[in-house]
């Protein structure tokens, strides 16, 4: 990135930061004004629907563009690429990436979470404009997208591309309200309702997020209230533990060791599974693994996991393999009451930490409602 490029990233950051302290607090004190309200109604509704754009990439595209058009006014904010051949061509992909996927990050994830939108198909063109319609798969939201950039670029005024930009900004403000959730914690919870509700929610399929969360959550609780560990670790559930450096799904350790790998499967262990594991539990010199597995041992591995069990012990590695439901009944009973409290709150915590998909987050929620 050249030197101009960085000073206009920064000019973009200082001036999307500086207006959304404005917005926030217009909005909360109720004193806000719809800028596009009531002559522009039409166009307003077309910045809700594009915000809220069943594509995920498309979210992000009046934040930047209309961004970009703010700080340089003689930018043309239909471009994606500088290669796109009109006056005021930029590289819109730099501030995507660089000033809203973070901003959205800080905020929720209100936009979608996703970190470089604009390397997805639906935006691998050089402007947002009807030339380039026919690739497009959602062609109702694109057209709304070019009839905002239109607006824009038509009236080509400061005044009118900041009052776009205030009601994008005000409009993110609003959808926060479905993004933030409370996790309504009961003052006290029996354990026949702790694993009633743990059992429900880990029913769902998630990719194993689920169960992970659960499974940190209740690690990390282990560690507070019986000082077992003085760090759980644990990488977001579409991570590989190689990327991210760590021997499993979860590492627990105690003065600066990893004490024990914690591997959850949301379906059975597999013989090839326990081999890899294995492996990095002797590189790394830990002895302890725990299999976490929903399903139990594969039917057709079932004999040789458990001979590799036995014959692992001599050498000094523990193996152990449980399901969650099994493993916890135990620890629940042990932290009782005021401990499991505590866990149905590191529960919560765990979601927001990783920033889990809200439909996880609100699922966690509404059970908490229930008790």
């Amino acid at each position: 990135m050249t030197e101009q490029e960085a000073t206009f990233v920064e000019q973009c950051r200082a001036f999307l930061h500086s207006r959304w302290e404005e917005v926030t607090a217009s909005l909360e004190t109720g004193v806000f004004c719809d800028p596009l309200l009531p002559d522009h109604a039409g166009l307003r509704d077309h910045v809700v629907a594009c915000l809220t754009s069943s594509t995920k990439s498309y979210r992000y595209v009046l934040p930047t563009q209309i961004l970009a058009k703010c700080v340089n006014p003689l930018l043309d904010s239909h471009s994606l690429q500088a290669s796109y051949s009109h006056p005021g061509a930029f590289d819109a992909r730099t501030i995507a990436h660089k000033v809203i996927a973070p901003f959205d990050q800080e905020n929720y994830r209100v936009l979608g979470g996703a970190p470089e939108p604009y390397v997805n198909n639906p935006l691998r063109c050089p402007a947002v404009t009807g030339e380039f319609r026919n690739q497009q798969k959602n062609k109702v939201d694109w057209d709304r997208l070019i009839g905002i950039l239109d607006a824009v670029e038509e009236e080509n005024r400061k005044d009118f591309t900041e009052a776009v930009f205030g009601q994008v900004l005000a409009e993110m403000h609003r959808m926060l309200s479905s993004v933030q959730v409370l996790y309504p914690i009961p003052n006290r919870v029996s354990l026949a309702r702790t694993t009633d509700i743990i059992s429900r929610f880990t029913s769902a399929k998630s990719g194993g997020d689920r169960v992970e969360a659960v499974c940190t959550a209740l690690f990390k609780t282990i560690a507070c209230e019986f000082g077992l560990f003085d760090e759980v670790r644990r990488q977001k559930v579409n991570v590989a533990d190689a990327a991210s450096g760590m021997g499993a799904d979860i590492e627990c350790s105690l003065k600066g060791r990893v004490v024990i790998l914690v591997e959850v499967k949301d379906r059975s262990l597999t013989m090839t599974q326990l081999d890899s594991k294995l492996d990095v539990a002797r590189a790394k010199h830990i002895s302890e693994i725990l299999f976490l597995a929903e399903q139990g041992i594969a039917h057709t591995d079932h004999s040789k996991i458990r001979e590799r069990i036995d014959s692992e012990f001599p050498s000094g590695q523990n193996i152990y393999v449980s399901n969650f439901q099994d493993f916890s009944a135990g620890v629940l009973i042990l932290l009782g009451e005021r401990g499991r409290v505590r866990f149905l709150s590191v529960v919560g915590e765990e979601w927001d930490r990783v920033g889990s998909d809200i439909t996880h987050r609100r699922a966690w929620a509404d059970l908490l409602k229930a008790i």
